[in-house]
């Protein structure tokens, strides 16, 4: 790039230039004094621009770096930093402009700030993605300025940089970190008081904090004179797999994110946990037709393989199939297992014209059907309106919200779990019914 095209004149040397331009003019009437007065300030102009030129232009003076995650959790806040550092003998005036991805649509990620001599800061900021993809950066730009400001020098790093968007990892992580350091009560994760014979006993183990006192090996205690512990874990080695619809209902958006991203994060959520706990997670998406199908398996790269499926998920325009899925699942899945099928319905005759199917695979697996509320109404229903208009819509407001409730009764009626949840809350809902289906023993 030509060195002059990172040259650029601030607004400091536009208003001395118009205040010299506007003596000039009034010199004619105030005498040879103010001409004289005006063509000083011009040449001290000139002067000041070659001083800031040279100073600028004797070395590199200002070095910046962009530092990117590897890839982007979608849905979460992802922290990007911007080192910058100072070698200019002067203390530098900066404006930085980080050119960011387009789905973003933002034009004013800039700052600004004075940086010593000899000295370095670090800018940090966060973006949230909505859409999994390809998230590509532009350059970053720094804007460098003496302390006469006249001109500003461009320097620009970190040019192009393309950043994979992964479904929530950082979601995962966080229940993962609370589930096996017992902080779940404090995420709204319910502790459920266990049932049956799902608990096999693993080992004896020194007693530490947030450990259930009912389980204190009082003998061992006696033995060693500190407190000892019997360590149980859940039965292992069963099936549960994540069915992800993605016709047209899961379009709907909440807070940025789809109906589908939301279920997909809850699915990397749920899988994660299920795998920790020594169960086999699987994975089915399907639409119009069958999408994708991922054995149950707990190897350690399971949940790498279930990211990269779910990493490219789109929602069609059509209706899903659930003849095809309940068909295809029928055929696929010999072990009894626990399905998640994360779903939508907006009425009550759409979800009877499905009902048969659902039957049929609760007839050979424990199924928990989550679908959603509807957020947006909810201020609705609960305004008080002025018109007939707006009672009218009240009215279709609350009748939509019963048929929800009418369809959690009915799937109850069938033997059939189901979870009726806001978008915000799925992954910890799933959570707790998951925790609850184990300490029950139903599968």
């Amino acid at each position: 790039m030509k060195w002059w095209r990172n040259i650029f004149l601030t607004s400091r040397f536009y208003w001395i230039t118009i205040g010299i331009i506007v003596v000039f003019l009034v010199s004619y009437a105030l005498g040879p004094l103010a001409f004289f007065m005006s063509k000083a300030a011009l040449f001290l102009l000139g002067a000041g621009v070659i001083i800031d030129y040279i100073s600028l232009y004797s070395r590199n003076g200002i070095i910046a770096d962009r530092l990117l995650p590897k890839r982007f959790s979608n849905g979460d806040n992802n922290q990007i930093f911007i080192s910058i550092q100072n070698k200019y003998a002067f203390a530098a005036s900066l404006v930085i402009i980080d050119e960011l991805p387009f789905q973003f649509q933002a034009r004013d990620n800039q700052w600004e700030m004075t940086l010593s001599s000899k000295n370095d800061t670090t800018i940090k900021y966060e973006l949230r993605p909505t859409k999994r993809g390809e998230y590509v950066f532009g350059n970053l730009n720094l804007l460098c300025s003496t302390p006469l400001g006249l001109i500003q020098r461009r320097f620009q790093f970190a040019r192009e940089a393309t950043i994979p968007t992964f479904p929530s990892f950082l979601q995962m992580r966080k229940y993962e970190l609370a589930a096996f350091s017992y902080k779940l009560n404090n995420m709204g994760v319910k502790r459920i008081r266990r049932l049956g014979n799902t608990m096999e006993f693993e080992q004896i183990k020194e007693y530490v904090l947030g450990d259930d006192p009912r389980n204190i090996n009082w003998k061992a205690t006696a033995r060693r004179n500190e407190l000892m512990i019997n360590q149980y874990v859940d039965e292992k080695s069963q099936e549960m797999f994540c069915i992800i619809d993605k016709g047209r209902l899961m379009k709907s958006p909440f807070d940025g994110l789809s109906l589908l991203d939301y279920a997909i994060n809850a699915s990397l959520v749920l899988s994660n946990i299920g795998i920790k706990k020594e169960d086999k997670a699987g994975l089915v998406t399907f639409g119009h037709k069958l999408s994708s199908y991922l054995p149950a398996s707990k190897r350690s790269d399971q949940i790498l393989k279930i990211q990269e499926i779910l990493y490219n998920q789109k929602t069609k325009y059509l209706d899903a199939n659930y003849e095809l899925l309940s068909t295809y699942l029928s055929r696929k899945l010999t072990q009894r297992s626990l399905l998640f099928l994360f779903t939508n319905f907006e009425t009550f005759n759409s979800f009877k014209r499905q009902l048969p199917y659902f039957q049929l695979l609760s007839r050979k697996h424990l199924l928990i059907i989550v679908f959603f509320r509807n957020t947006g109404i909810e201020e609705l229903i609960n305004s008080d309106p002025d018109t007939i208009d707006e009672t009218y819509s009240q009215i279709m407001a609350e009748k939509h919200e019963y048929e929800k409730e009418l369809i959690v009764r009915e799937l109850k009626k069938h033997g059939i779990h189901a979870i009726l949840t806001t978008p915000k809350n799925l992954s910890i809902d799933s959570i707790n019914r998951y925790l609850e289906m184990k300490a029950l023993g139903l599968f």
